[in-house]
């Protein structure tokens, strides 16, 4: 897998994490046990941290960027959707960042809640436990999420970045 050190900061990654080798990972990065990173994602920690908790799932082309001012913070137990960006954020644990969402410097999303599909969090916008927010620019709707759907996909990413650490093998 693509890991690049940049100056002295290396990334560090938990030996029970997947990493699929066409992810990219450089500079101050963490990621934690059993989560997953999947082809086509990109972490880079050049200007500010990036920190990934445990049983996170950072799927297909997703862009998780960090400012000087802003590190990105991930909690546990996130399903992270294909070709979502995060960028100088909060995310608490068990919650899902539906594909194509666009979540911006200072945005604090709590836990068990859900970021819509194509959703753009604008800066600085708080995203209470349990609420959905959805829309461009997102707006913001009380206790809507789908916790059952949240914890599925937790599950689900977890088994398959198992499954891979055993079994993808390149042809």
């Amino acid at each position: 897998m693509p890991l690049y050190a940049l100056g002295d900061v290396h990334p560090t990654i938990h030996p029970e994490a997947f990493v699929h080798p066409d992810a990219v990972v450089i500079g101050n990065v963490t990621i934690g046990a059993d989560s997953t990173v999947w082809p086509g994602a990109v972490l880079r920690g050049d200007y500010g941290d990036i920190t990934i908790g445990e049983r996170t799932s950072v799927q297909d082309g997703t862009v998780i960027h960090a400012t000087a001012a802003h590190p990105t913070v991930v909690g546990n137990s996130v399903t992270i959707g294909h070709l979502a960006h995060l960028e100088g954020c909060t995310i608490h644990d068990e919650v899902l960042i539906g594909n194509g969402a666009i979540v911006m410097h200072d945005v604090v999303v709590e836990r068990l809640a859900t970021v819509a599909a194509g959703c753009v969090v604008r800066h600085r916008t708080h995203v209470p436990s349990r609420a959905l927010i959805l829309g461009v620019p997102g707006v913001i709707r009380e206790e809507a999420s789908d916790l059952e759907f949240i914890a599925y996909a937790t599950d689900l990413y977890v088994a398959n970045g198992r499954r891979y650490r055993q079994e993808l093998r390149r042809l």
